[in-house]
């Protein structure tokens, strides 16, 4: 094997054995990466239930006046 064909073998344009595991490994740690990111965007704008407002007693459904 001649040194021109040991470099055509490692070349990533040329050896599709390795260049599609690379496309494959990047396209798994870009779906896992968007999925992190997702669920931590998910987290960080969770319900946080109902807030504790006071309501005015002249507009309850049976105002209250003084």
């Amino acid at each position: 094997m001649s040194h021109q064909e040991e470099i055509k073998s490692k070349d990533f344009t040329k050896n599709w054995v390795n260049s599609s595991r690379f496309v494959f490994y990047l396209s798994v740690f870009t779906i896992v990466a968007f999925l992190f990111g997702a669920s931590v965007r998910l987290y960080q704008e969770r319900y946080k239930g109902t807030p504790d407002i006071e309501i005015q007693g002249s507009t309850k459904y049976t105002p209250e006046y003084k």
